[in-house]
Parts: C-alpha cells; sequence; structure tokens
C-alpha cells in the first residue's frame, strides 16, 4: 500500500568494505549500516565474498535485530563485503525484497545494493522478461543486477557501462564480485556515496558518518557518473559516457535526509541547516517568546533562528526515541498511533507561550496539524510554523516514495490555505532561490524537481509499477 505521512520517505544507504586481508568484514558493514539507518528501517542484509563464495544473511526490521542472537557473527570471514537498508520505494515491504541481491552470472558471484529508484524499471523488466530472463523480487534492483549480468561479456566492467547507458533515474551502487569491490553514482549524482580508507582498507558509503563510525577517513566523493573499481591495486576511477553538463544531486539530502553529522559534496549538512533557520528568521520573523524544532530533523535550524533572531530555543516536543519514524507503520492508523507514542509536547515549555516552530518540510500536513493540536492543547498561545524549504508541489520518482499529487498538500493549496488547514497563525515557507543559498558551497548542482517540477529525467513516458502500490 501507498504510505501517507508528513515527511518525505528515504530510500536506502549502502556500504561496502574492501580488506587487504581476510577478516571480520561483516561486522565493519554491521556499524556502517548502523550508522545509516536512518535511510532506511524496513530491512538489512550484508553480504561476504570469501574464497570464491559469498555467503549472505538478509532480514526485515531494524540492523540490530536483523543481525542479533549472533547472527552477525555466523556470517564468515571475508575480503569484501557488502550492506543495505531499506525503504521500499520501488517493490513491496517484503523479505524477498531485501538487498544485496546476490546472484550468479556471466562474471561469477555478485552482489548489488542500490539506493535510488528507476523511472524506466517497467521497461527494462519487460525487455529482460522477453529475453527469458527470471525475476525473483519485485524491486528495480535486482533489474539493475540482471542487467548488467545480461549486457556483459565476462568482463563485470564492461557490463556495468553498457547498463548504465541503459538506465534512467538515480542510483548509488555498491557492487561485490569475487575480487573487486565497485562503487557506481548515476550522470546526475542524484544519490550521495563516497569513499573512505582505514589502514589500507577501501570503504564505500552512503554518508560520511558511516565512515567515522568505522574510523574510516574521508577520502572523496564517488563523482556523478563515475564507475570506481576497487581491487587489490587500489582504487581505478572510469567515467561512463555523454555525461550532462551539470549534476543535480536530491538536495533533500541536506533538507532532510542525511545525518546531520554528514558532510556531502564539500558541504556540512549542519551548516546547511542552521544557515536555513538563519535565513527564515531574518526573512520571515514572528512576535514569539521561543523557538522549537520538530525533533530530530528540525533541531538544527531552530537553533539557527534561534541565534539569528535572539529568541530562546526551548524544546516544545518530547520525542520517544524508542518508536520508529511514522511512515514505517503498515497501515494509516497506525501511522497516526504511532506519533502519539513517539512524540509529547512539554506542556510546562509551551503554556501560555508563542511559539515558532521549525520543521525541514510538510508533506500531506496530516503530522503537523496533529503536532499544532498537540501544542495548543499544553496551552502555547500562538503557533507559527516556519519551513526550512519550499512549498512541495509535485511527486518524486527518484528515490523518494511521492509518487501522486494527491499526497502532497502544497500541490493544491497555497500558503495562505495550508496555513488555514493545519490550524497555524502563521506559515513561512523558503523560497528556491533561499534553499540554494542554504547550499552554498556545495560542489554540485541540484534537482529541485519536488518543487518546480524540472527533473533531471523527462517524466512523460513514466509509469508507475504496480509493485509501488504493494
Amino acid at each position: 500500500m501507498q504510505e501517507i505521512d508528513d515527511r518525505f520517505h528515504e530510500e536506502c544507504g549502502v556500504f561496502g568494505v574492501y580488506s587487504q586481508e581476510n577478516r571480520d568484514v561483516a561486522q565493519t558493514v554491521y556499524y556502517g549500516l548502523y550508522a545509516l539507518q536512518h535511510r532506511g528501517q524496513e530491512s538489512a542484509g550484508i553480504a561476504v565474498s570469501f574464497a570464491d563464495k559469498m555467503a549472505y544473511y538478509k532480514g526485515m526490521g531494524l540492523v540490530a535485530d536483523v543481525f542479533s542472537g549472533g547472527k552477525l557473527f555466523e556470517l564468515p570471514e571475508g575480503d569484501i563485503a557488502v550492506g543495505h537498508v531499506r525503504y521500499s520505494t520501488t517493490g513491496a515491504s517484503q523479505l524477498l525484497n531485501a538487498q544485496p541481491v546476490v546472484f550468479s552470472g556471466k562474471c561469477g558471484k555478485l552482489a548489488v545494493a542500490h539506493n535510488g529508484n528507476l523511472t524506466n524499471t517497467k521497461q527494462l523488466r519487460d525487455e529482460l522478461i522477453a529475453a527469458n530472463a527470471v525475476f525473483q523480487t519485485s524491486i528495480d534492483s535486482e533489474v539493475i543486477a540482471i542487467l548488467i549480468n545480461s549486457l556483459s561479456d565476462g568482463n563485470l566492467l564492461n557490463g556495468i557501462k553498457r547498463a548504465c547507458l541503459k538506465l534512467k533515474g538515480s542510483y548509488a551502487l555498491v557492487i561485490m564480485s569475487g575480487d573487486s569491490l565497485i562503487a557506481v553514482r548515476d550522470p546526475y549524482g542524484i544519490r550521495p556515496l563516497c569513499l573512505g580508507e582505514k589502514n589500507g582498507d577501501f570503504l564505500v558509503a552512503s554518508e560520511t558518518c558511516a565512515l567515522d563510525a568505522v574510523g574510516a577517513n574521508f577520502l572523496r566523493d564517488v563523482a556523478p557518473g563515475e564507475i570506481a573499481v576497487i581491487d587489490g591495486d587500489g582504487v581505478h576511477s572510469h567515467m561512463m559516457d555523454g555525461l550532462p553538463e551539470k549534476s543535480k544531486m536530491c538536495i533533500f539530502e541536506y533538507v532532510y535526509f542525511a545525518r546531520h553529522d554528514s558532510v556531502m559534496d564539500g558541504l556540512s549538512v549542519y551548516e546547511a541547516r542552521k544557515r536555513a533557520g538563519t535565513i527564515l528568521a531574518k526573512e520571515y520573523p514572528a512576535e514569539a517568546d521561543i523557538v522549537s524544532g520538530v525533533p530530530d530533523s528540525g533541531n538544527v535550524a531552530a537553533r539557527g533562528y534561534a541565534e539569528a533572531s535572539g529568541l530562546p530555543f526551548v524544546e516544545a516536543l518530547a520525542k520517544n526515541r524508542y518508536v520508529g519514524r511514522t511512515f514505517i507503520q503498515p497501515d494509516q492508523s497506525q501511522r497516526e498511533n504511532s506519533l502519539n507514542l513517539k512524540m509529547n509536547a512539554l506542556r510546562g515549555n509551551v503554556r501560555g507561550k508563542r511559539v515558532v516552530l521549525i520543521d525541514d518540510s510538510i508533506v500531506r500536513g496530516t503530522t503537523m496539524r496533529k503536532i499544532i493540536k498537540m501544542l495548543r492543547d499544553a496551552g502555547a498561545s500562538e503557533v507559527h510554523i516556519r519551513i526550512c524549504s519550499p512549498i512541495i508541489k509535485h511527486p518524486c520518482h527518484l528515490g523518494i516514495d511521492i509518487q501522486t499529487y494527491s499526497q502532497l498538500i502544497g500541490a493544491y493549496k497555497s500558503e495562505t490555505q495550508i496555513c488555514e488547514s493545519l490550524g497555524a497563525d502563521s506559515i513561512k515557507y523558503l523560497t528556491v532561490d533561499q534553499l540554494l543559498q542554504t547550499c552554498n558551497g556545495a560542489k554540485t548542482g541540484f534537482c529541485l524537481g519536488c518543487f518546480n517540477g524540472d527533473y533531471p529525467y523527462s517524466m512523460d513516458n513514466y509509469e508507475i509499477d504496480k509493485h509501488k502500490l504493494d
């Protein structure tokens, strides 16, 4: 079924390690995935290459739960490993769709982990089925794996290069063979991917926070359109043919997806979010007593707003950190109940106060409406909402699970109408230009399709795979 919530939904997180010696590489990947848990909480998996063999384990749930009970230590020692945490943007939330995808083909045994979303999945799947391909899952990651195998002449790099010419959409891949680890980032660099090093080992991760978690040094970002092959001789960079003039990273990585201690394409996520709060304070001040953020994603911006406005930063909402993000729940009634369990107003902090509440974005409005009511019930005299992004007017088909205009309050309401619908005293959003200011210094261009409909890829022939709606 479609998920409905007041948040954009994460895609996935990927991690890989190439070691110079046989060791417990699965444990390194485990800690890397743990640091990337915010990117996907439905399933997790790790695959290990050892002695021309591959072993893997996948399960539904959080990393710590999937690999509890000694499951992690049942994986053998090896020299290469890849891992994945998933939120389903393509394919139902089922164990069979958990990653990495592990299979045997022309290039021997391979494991593929993918963050992103293809826009031509159906076309590619139909072509491969017509050529007698058999699919075990409903995810586009398996489409990528089978496509690479079908286009390979026994040389894995050639298969990847040829497959990338056919792929449309966003993809950050880690691919493991028997003797190499390969990192691939789509031509626009829509999803993040970076390289690290530790004691001669090389690592690949969706975010730098995962490198920090395993004590690795950040080397560089994987460039848009780059295929980085890691083997016993080091890192070998190959570029795809016909690259676009400008990269277009998803700007929501800075707004919401990434952990605030990560650095992406040369820009600190923390600094971008704090700058958003500063701009909101200067451009859209409010007569208020306190500033607070919707935990956790709004807190950094709220501190920036507080510093720029001179208003005190006060926690207005308490968060139960043992409840998963509300969109993970399987149906709307459970998601609504999960919100009540997850968050509560601090009555002593908000009673009689005019509150400025900072959040990263509003998708449907369901959660924000409940939060505003929660604050009013706790005694807040006024609630002024400030949002660290523009009004979301268009769906995203590039790795965020917002498939239709009906899921977006901003698609059919003005700022004034949104304010009235949510029951706020005022609401202000950043403009597109102001959002771009928050990302000054990033060594990348940005995809702004969810705000202005300008996507890197044409969506004219895009078809929502029926599996997306499972």
